[in-house]
């Protein structure tokens, strides 16, 4: 099941949080979801080069929206004096006819950032570097940033190849069933003049262990 299944949905209320939070009827729940769809696809659209690792949204009142956009570039995402996230919460607030407010969190790991490594990988195919050395510098600089293990899938017609095929790079251990591993998944694709490419990522962070309570009881 671990091997097939989004390792993040799996995980979630275990090791990961939710990136949505927040609470609606079923008049309004359709109405908030496609909201949030909207916010995340302007921001990694028009922000795309700042690094996007995710974007988590919650709503304190119906008419309240709380953006978190969480970049490895934090400058380009605030701009001079704060004019670039005054624009963003602008045309967020045209977007959605509510008010905004738009919060930014820097990745100071963005090596071992499953969503940057994969677009990561992607950007580099597209500027014709080859597949292997894309995906072995991006797994040398995962582990160099303290990942426990990375996994990287690539498919499609790897150097124009007739025939589409997938390839696999394993570095580390990624314990896909384990629930209390710590997994990061994301997945790109690379656009070439042979067609697109498939690239999926899984970065293992290290297991989250229950705290422990008083008397050395877990």
């Amino acid at each position: 099941m671990g091997q097939k299944v989004d390792p993040r949905g799996l995980r979630l209320g275990i090791t990961r949080a939710w990136d949505s939070n927040w609470y609606a009827d079923k008049k309004e729940y359709a109405k908030y979801f496609h909201e949030d769809v909207k916010i995340r696809e302007y921001v990694k659209k028009n922000y795309f080069h700042a690094g996007i690792a995710k974007v988590k949204i919650e709503r304190t009142s119906p008419s309240n929206v709380v953006v978190l956009v969480y970049t490895a570039k934090a400058g380009i995402i605030i701009g001079r004096k704060g004019a670039e996230i005054e624009n963003l919460r602008v045309n967020l607030e045209k977007l959605t006819g509510k008010k905004v407010t738009v919060k930014v969190q820097e990745v100071k790991e963005f090596n071992k950032d499953a969503v940057l490594v994969a677009e990561n990988i992607a950007t580099s195919i597209e500027k014709r570097v080859a597949y292997k050395r894309a995906v072995s510098q991006a797994v040398m600089r995962a582990m160099r940033a303290g990942a426990k293990g990375i996994k990287v899938m690539v498919s499609g017609r790897l150097n124009g190849a007739e025939i589409a095929r997938a390839e696999w790079v394993v570095e580390g251990k990624v314990p896909l069933h384990t629930l209390r591993a710590d997994i990061d998944y994301a997945t790109a694709t690379a656009h070439t003049t042979y067609g697109a490419l498939g690239i999926k990522v899984w970065v293992f962070h290290g297991e989250v262990l229950p705290a422990k309570k008083e008397g050395g009881e877990a």
